[in-house]
């Protein structure tokens, strides 16, 4: 396993990360358990959670990842091996995600984030967590997909990120989080983040958690710069896009335990353009002698401003293949086909 620095954190991090909502939904608390021994095995210390996971977010399920982890660390120790990473939900300006956590109160002021971080402890049966995250932002924006900006008021109780940021700020002085991110956001807000960290004197965000892949290059667009220029390390999720650049959905296939084949909400990868694509992309890797995934997942991997890669499975051999993507080097020949197909079909499922 390679490591990098996650920011000006000091903390080094794997360069795969054991993605986990699937825990808890497709996966059963002892697939869980396997996959964090396999993983800790190969060298992984970064694992992410979330309050909101599994996914799809369900009242009955929310928190239950947390949960499992939690009783997984309890069992069988190893706390100081990882770095912990999760995340507090936002609040819902989309009927797919959930209103229901918190009782609603999901606005990112000191009430909510106190409940919401009180509670992925208690789940996670720790007194600490290296990486506290804000899911996605407490405005209009564009993330999930969404391409089009949303040029209109932000919803009613909407909270400032220098607000939100004060809180985060706080949470680390009093020792329950070492350090804290953004996820799913915009150049605006980590721009924003910036300047409230030098006018208020808090410290800065470590990291960024969006999304990254073959299908979705708009990272390098903006986003890549503050990594370059003010070392905020992205933690890359979706590398395989949901699994459509694993080849697993080629030719109309539809796995029977897939996502995209249990759950059609996930529209954001499904589009003609997007499987056409990935199509090419499954097409390039087989010509080179490479699986998909195998391609899609160390594509990702080289990217200077990755500091990780957030990989999941929902089978022991998928863990095992992205695991191993850590060793495989690409081409110049197999770069330049991979720029071919993007000039031609660039980002198709942001």
């Amino acid at each position: 396993m390679q490591f990098r620095a996650l920011g000006s954190t000091g903390l080094t991090v794997s360069q795969i990360a054991l993605g986990t909502m699937t825990w808890g939904e497709q996966n059963s608390e002892s697939d869980a358990f396997e996959q964090i021994a396999i993983a800790l095995a190969h060298g992984v210390n970064l694992i992410d959670v979330a309050e909101l996971y599994p996914v799809p977010p369900r009242p009955e399920t929310q928190g239950e990842t947390e949960r499992i982890l939690g009783r997984y660390l309890q069992r069988h120790g190893g706390r100081e091996r990882i770095v912990l990473a999760t995340k507090a939900t936002g609040p819902s300006f989309d009927p797919k995600r959930p209103s229901t956590i918190r009782g609603g109160r999901l606005h990112f002021d000191r009430a909510s984030l106190v409940e919401a971080l009180n509670g992925s402890l208690a789940r996670l049966q720790t007194d600490y967590i290296d990486l506290y995250q804000l899911h996605w932002p407490d405005r209009s924006a564009n993330y999930f997909g969404r391409r089009g900006y949303p040029w209109q008021a932000d919803p009613d109780g909407s909270v400032a990120l220098e607000e939100t940021l004060e809180v985060l700020a706080g949470f680390v002085k009093e020792g329950k989080i070492c350090h804290f991110g953004l996820s799913n956001e915009t150049p605006w807000g980590v721009a924003r983040s910036l300047a409230a960290s030098a006018t208020l004197g808090i410290p800065r965000v470590a990291s960024i958690q969006n999304p990254y892949s073959l299908l979705n290059r708009t990272y390098e667009l903006a986003l890549a710069e503050f990594s370059h220029r003010e070392g905020i390390g992205l933690l890359a999720y979706s590398p395989l896009a949901f699994g459509l650049l694993s080849g697993k959905y080629r030719h109309g296939a539809r796995p029977p335990r897939a996502r995209l084949t249990l759950f059609d909400r996930f529209t954001r990868y499904t589009g003609a353009q997007s499987m056409a694509a990935a199509e090419s992309y499954a097409a390039l890797a087989e010509a080179h002698g490479l699986s998909p995934a195998a391609m899609a997942l160390a594509f990702v991997n080289r990217q200077p401003f990755v500091a990780s890669n957030i990989i999941g499975a929902t089978t022991r051999e998928q863990l095992l293949e992205n695991l191993a993507s850590v060793e495989i080097s690409l081409s110049e020949e197999l770069l330049d086909g991979i720029d071919a197909i993007h000039e031609c079909c660039p980002n198709p499922a942001p």
